[in-house]
């Protein structure tokens, strides 16, 4: 896509006031860092509280009684009984077990409110009215909202300051909230690994806020650079790298993310595309997993790079890989055999011609600090 064609936030005029760097991602112009630089800008991120412009994202809601029960047969997730005020991680699958796309799901009381990823939404629009048209009725938001992430342990003390009921909050919680005279819908969730906020607001009031946010003396904005870094050391998956519609929530490790009562044996089992190649590799295993990879030498390992066994047989492949400022190191994630993905097993990934050897380990590489009261 040429960058005549790229699209733009509603803050976009405020990044280039802050001297953000803007660079393409998923149709928009959006910014990868500001003058502080990607190191920085994670480490305040971990410290204090950043602000991330994520209106690339879709917001969608849906309308009617039937809309739980509706949603709840394209995702191996429980949604009809997900309470009101809570948001739930959810998995669009395919008739073969494939992940279309991850989202999140909350009951606003009167509608559900989901998140999909920026450059899946067009899609999943679609996915949602192939299927669920006449069941409920599916309102997307592209356009008529933003949404901003405040993130960082001192999130809640900046945002409470302009709307006190946060505090109150808990993880994975949702709120609809006057901020600044504004409603906005609110979860305390995020992808950073860290407590935080993910707010939705109007597009005619979404600089206000972010300036309003900013005018804090914990936060500061941050790009995509240290979104990346950051979810990367909290151990989630970037869909299009580390998971796709070629592989199932089994292989990419998400089986936590499958509710009990959709799996064999549940009071609500199956019924979800794919269901019974899903339930199969829950029995019988997968030929490959996801796994967390820890460089034992001081190089990075990206996505791409191959993974070989000691003998220099290809097993697997990384998906995500970078340097952890938190983490003082190179990590990464990727897939690889399953009788090579036991922790603390060795692997070794081929960058530019040396083999560096790779430490098999759990996820996240950086403790989470979700609040959950």
């Amino acid at each position: 896509m040429t960058d005549c064609a790229l699209k733009q936030t509603p803050l976009h005029a405020l990044h280039l006031a802050l001297g953000a760097k803007m660079v393409p991602f998923a149709g928009y112009e959006m910014p990868v860092q500001y003058p502080a630089g990607v190191m920085k800008e994670h480490q305040h991120t971990r410290e204090q509280a950043g602000l991330f412009d994520v209106s690339h994202m879709g917001q969608i809601r849906l309308h009617g009684a039937g809309a739980a029960k509706a949603l709840e047969s394209l995702v191996p997730v429980d949604i009809i009984d997900l309470p009101a005020g809570m948001q739930r991680y959810a998995l669009f699958t395919s008739e073969q077990g494939g992940i279309l796309d991850d989202l999140m799901v909350a009951n606003a009381g009167d509608h559900l409110f989901l998140v999909v990823n920026a450059a899946c939404k067009e899609q999943d629009l679609a996915h949602l009215r192939q299927h669920l048209e006449g069941l409920c009725d599916i309102e997307p938001l592209f356009d008529s909202r933003a949404l901003l992430a405040l993130q960082g342990p001192a999130a809640a003390t900046a945002l409470a300051r302009l709307a006190p009921q946060v505090a109150h909050m808990t993880f994975m919680q949702f709120r609809t909230l006057d901020i600044l005279g504004i409603a906005c819908h609110v979860s305390r969730s995020g992808y950073t690994g860290e407590d935080g906020f993910e707010i939705s607001v109007p597009v005619e009031h979404a600089e206000a806020l972010a300036k309003a946010l900013l005018e804090q003396p914990e936060v500061q904005p941050i790009g995509l650079g240290a979104r990346d870094s950051l979810r990367l050391e909290a151990g989630l998956c970037l869909y299009g790298h580390d998971m796709d519609a070629n592989l199932s929530p089994v292989e990419a490790s998400l089986v936590w993310a499958i509710s009990k009562v959709r799996r064999e044996g549940g009071a609500r089992a199956g019924g979800f595309p794919g269901a019974a190649q899903v339930h199969l590799q829950m029995q019988q295993g997968v030929a490959s997993k996801r796994v967390g990879l820890l460089p034992l030498e001081r190089i990075p390992v990206r996505e791409g790079v191959e993974i070989h066994d000691h003998d220099g047989r290809l097993i697997g492949r990384v998906t995500s890989g970078g340097f952890g400022p938190t983490l003082c190191g190179p990590l990464a994630m990727g897939y690889v055999a399953s009788p090579f993905a036991a922790l603390d097993g060795v692997v070794y990934g081929q960058v530019r011609g040396k083999s560096v050897p790779m430490r098999i380990c759990r996820t996240p590489f950086v403790p989470q600090r979700y609040y959950r009261g």
